[in-house]
C-alpha cells in the first residue's frame, strides 16, 4: 500500500521473501542448464586460439585472415542490397498487378525450373582425368622452364618418361631441370649418389621444402627443446634449404632470356612429391594449398616471385594402372579415394621392405600379414572404432600418409648403370646444360647438403624401386583399369594360348550339361586362399584337421 506522503511505493521486502526468490531463480537456472546439457546445447562460445608465434608465416596468415573477413563483410552487404532491390521490385510488380485486376487472367503452363549448381558441377569436372591431363598440358605449354620435382626417397620411381619426352618435344626450346626434394628423409651418401647419377642426364638441384607443425603438441615440444638441438629442429621443421640457390638459378635463366617478359617456370611431378610446398617455400608465404591428401591441386595456379619469375603450379601426374603394385600404392590418387583397397596397398609396400627394419621403425612386435600389422599399428596409436574395435582403415590411411608425406624415412639403392633413355640424346643433354655453370650448381648443392640434417642409415628403411613410373598425359592413352591393387604374393594363373582356354571352356560346358544338380550339391569343393602365414605357424602340431575330427 502506498503511503500518502511518499511519491513512490517502497520496494523493500522481508529477508525471508528475498531469499526465497533468489532460491527459486537458482533452481530455475539449474533446470535450464540440465536441459541444455541433455540436448547438447552449449552457450559458451569457443575462443579462437589464434596463430601461434612459432608459425612460419604468421604475418601472412593474419593478413589473409583480415582480407577474408573484409570479403565476407562485403559479401553480406552485397546480399543485403540485392535483397532490398528484390523487395522493391516485388512491391512494384504488386502495384502493377493491382491496377490490372479488371483484365482476365490467362492460365499459364507450369514451367519446371531447373536449379543450376555451377559450383558442384565445376568441382565434379575438376576431379575428372580429362580435366587434370588438360591442366597439366597447359602448364607444359605455358612454361619456359619445367622443374620436375622428385622425392629423394625414390627418385627413379618419381620420374615420368612420358612427361619428360613431351617437354623435350614441345616447341620453344624448353629447359627441364630436376629438383630433389625431401633430402632430410634419406641418408647423406644415398642422396649424393642419386644427384651424381641424375646429373648425367639433366641438371639437378638439391632442395628441402619448408613444412609446418601439424599439431600443437609438436609446437610445444619444440619450444622446450634446448638451443643445442636448434639445427635438427630447423632441418625437420619450418626452414627451407636450397631455396635461395634455386631462386638465384631461375633469376639467372630469366636474365639470359630474350625479351622483357617474365620467366614462367612450371612445377610438375607425381602427387605428394612437394610441388606446392616448393612454391610456398620460394614465395615465403602459403600461396598454394599443400597437405597430406593426394591430388589437392586441381588446376594450374601462377605465383609471382621477385624479381622476374612466375611459378606455375600443376596437378599431379596421373599414374597409369599398368604400373607395378608398389608404384600404384605410392603414386596413384585412386588408393586414397577408396577406389582401390588400402589394406592391400599397405601389404604391397611392406613386402618391398626388410621386415626387421619395419619392426624397428614402428616399434611393434612381429606380424604375419597386413591385417595383423594394421591391428598392431592401430593399437599402438589408440585408433578405435565405435564399440571398442580397432580401426584398421584409419591405421592404413595413416601408414600411407606417412610414406608419401614428410615423415617416413626410407631410401632406394642405386640400380646398375644403364644407358640413357631413347629420348635423351647427347644433343639434348648439351642443350639442357647450356647457360648453366656446372661448377656453380655443384657448389650450391654442396652448400645445401651441408646445412641439412640427414637421416641415419640405421633409421632409414631400405626400399626396392621398380624404375620410372608411367604417367598419363592424354586420357585416350588410358588402358583398362584394374579393380584393385593386388598383393605380389597372390598366385595368378594365365593360359599360354587362347586356343587352350577355349578348349577348356568347351569341355567345362559339356561336363556341366551331363552332371545333374543333385550330384553338384553332393560334391562341394572349397578353394584354398593363401593367408600370408609364415612356415613356422603351418608346421605346428596343434593344427585342427577337419578330415580327422569332423566326420
Amino acid at each position: 500500500m502506498k503511503r500518502p506522503k511518499l511519491k513512490k511505493a517502497s520496494k523493500r521486502v522481508s529477508c525471508a521473501l528475498r531469499y526465497k526468490i533468489q532460491k527459486k531463480v537458482r533452481e530455475h537456472n539449474r533446470k535450464l542448464k540440465r536441459e541444455a546439457k541433455k540436448k547438447g546445447v552449449s552457450k559458451r562460445s569457443k575462443k579462437d586460439p589464434g596463430v601461434p608465434s612459432s608459425a612460419p608465416f604468421k604475418e601472412e596468415v593474419l593478413r589473409e585472415a583480415e582480407q577474408r573477413r573484409l570479403q565476407i563483410e562485403e559479401e553480406k552487404e552485397r546480399q543485403k542490397q540485392a535483397a532490398k532491390a528484390e523487395r522493391a521490385k516485388k512491391r512494384k510488380q504488386e502495384k502493377e498487378s493491382a491496377s490490372k485486376k479488371e483484365e482476365p487472367k490467362a492460365k499459364k503452363a507450369r514451367e519446371v525450373k531447373t536449379v543450376k549448381r555451377p559450383e558442384k558441377e565445376n568441382a565434379a569436372e575438376k576431379n575428372t582425368k580429362k580435366f587434370l591431363c588438360a591442366e597439366l598440358n597447359k602448364v607444359i605449354d605455358a612454361s619456359d622452364v619445367v622443374l620436375e620435382v622428385l622425392d629423394a626417397r625414390d627418385p627413379l620411381g618419381c620420374r615420368c618418361p612420358q612427361l619428360e619426352e613431351a617437354v623435350l618435344q614441345r616447341a620453344g626450346n624448353k629447359k627441364l631441370l630436376f629438383v630433389l626434394n625431401k633430402l632430410d628423409l634419406v641418408p647423406r651418401d644415398n642422396a649424393q649418389q642419386w644427384i651424381e647419377r641424375l646429373q648425367q642426364e639433366f641438371p639437378v638441384v638439391a632442395f628441402k621444402a619448408a613444412t609446418q607443425a601439424r599439431h600443437e603438441k609438436t609446437a610445444k615440444r619444440r619450444s622446450r627443446i634446448k638451443p643445442s638441438n636448434q639445427i635438427f629442429d630447423k632441418s625437420r621443421g619450418a626452414t627451407c634449404f636450397g631455396g635461395k640457390f634455386l631462386t638465384e638459378l631461375l633469376t639467372q635463366i630469366a636474365a639470359d632470356k630474350e625479351g622483357d617478359k617474365r620467366l614462367r617456370v612450371g612445377i610438375v611431378g607425381f602427387p605428394n612429391v612437394g610441388k606446392s610446398s616448393l612454391i610456398n617455400s620460394l614465395k615465403g608465404s602459403p600461396a598454394c594449398i599443400a597437405g597430406l591428401k593426394r591430388g589437392m591441386t586441381k588446376c594450374m595456379q601462377e605465383v609471382q616471385i621477385p624479381p622476374n619469375v612466375n611459378l606455375v603450379d600443376s596437378p599431379g601426374i596421373l599414374a597409369c594402372p599398368s604400373n607395378p603394385a608398389a608404384a600404384i600404392a605410392l603414386r596413384s590418387t585412386q588408393v586414397m579415394d577408396s577406389h582401390e583397397s588400402v589394406q592391400e596397398a599397405v601389404w604391397t609396400l611392406l613386402e618391398q621392405c626388410n621386415k626387421q627394419q619395419v619392426l624397428l621403425q614402428f616399434n611393434i612386435s612381429d606380424y604375419r600379414n597386413s591385417l595383423e600389422f594394421l591391428n598392431l599399428l592401430a593399437k599402438k596409436h589408440s585408433l578405435f572404432q565405435k564399440g571398442g574395435g580397432l580401426n584398421t582403415m584409419q591405421a592404413a590411411s595413416m601408414f600411407l600418409e606417412d610414406w608419401t608425406g614428410a615423415k617416413m624415412s626410407f631410401h632406394c639403392k642405386l640400380t646398375e648403370k644403364c644407358g640413357l633413355p631413347a629420348y635423351v640424346t647427347d644433343a639434348v643433354v648439351t642443350e639442357m646444360w647450356s647457360g648453366l655453370d656446372r661448377a656453380k650448381l655443384t657448389a650450391g648443392n654442396k652448400n645445401t647438403m651441408n646445412n641439412v640434417r640427414f637421416s641415419s642409415q640405421a633409421n632409414s628403411i631400405s626400399f626396392m624401386s621398380h624404375g620410372p613410373t608411367a604417367g598419363l598425359l592424354v586420357v585416350d592413352d588410358l588402358p583398362e583399369e584394374k579393380g584393385a591393387v593386388k598383393p605380389t604374393n597372390d598366385v595368378v594363373v594365365e593360359a599360354e594360348n587362347n586356343e587352350e582356354v577355349k578348349q577348356k571352356e568347351d569341355t567345362n560346358v559339356d561336363e556341366s550339361e551331363e552332371v545333374s544338380t543333385e550330384e553338384k550339391t553332393k560334391h562341394v569343393q572349397f578353394k584354398l586362399v593363401p593367408n600370408n602365414i609364415s612356415a613356422s605357424t603351418v608346421e605346428t602340431d596343434d593344427a585342427y584337421d577337419f578330415n580327422a575330427y569332423f566326420k
